[in-house]
């Protein structure tokens, strides 16, 4: 697995570890150095975006595991 795939099934991990009925979308590819990700639950939909390198730092930089964590409990919150 390359890097980027590490850190999308991290950032899967965490969604999980929140709300395991969350349905995510995460692109193959970033654009611009940005990932435009889908957060489903029921009819509700939000995209964040998350910066390519964040997701590169996901498995080992626990900064970035709790800037990422702090991103998606507040978007969360609001589906």
């Amino acid at each position: 697995m390359d890097e980027l795939e590490d850190g999308k099934q991290k950032f899967l991990e965490i969604v999980k570890s929140l709300d395991a009925s969350v349905e995510v979308v995460i692109p193959t590819t970033p654009s611009r150095s940005l990932l435009l990700i889908s957060l489903t639950k029921g009819p509700n939909r939000k995209f964040i975006t998350v910066h390519e390198d964040d997701m590169l730092d996901l498995p080992q930089e626990p900064s970035v595991q709790a800037k990422t964590t702090a991103l998606l409990q507040e978007t969360l919150k609001t589906l």
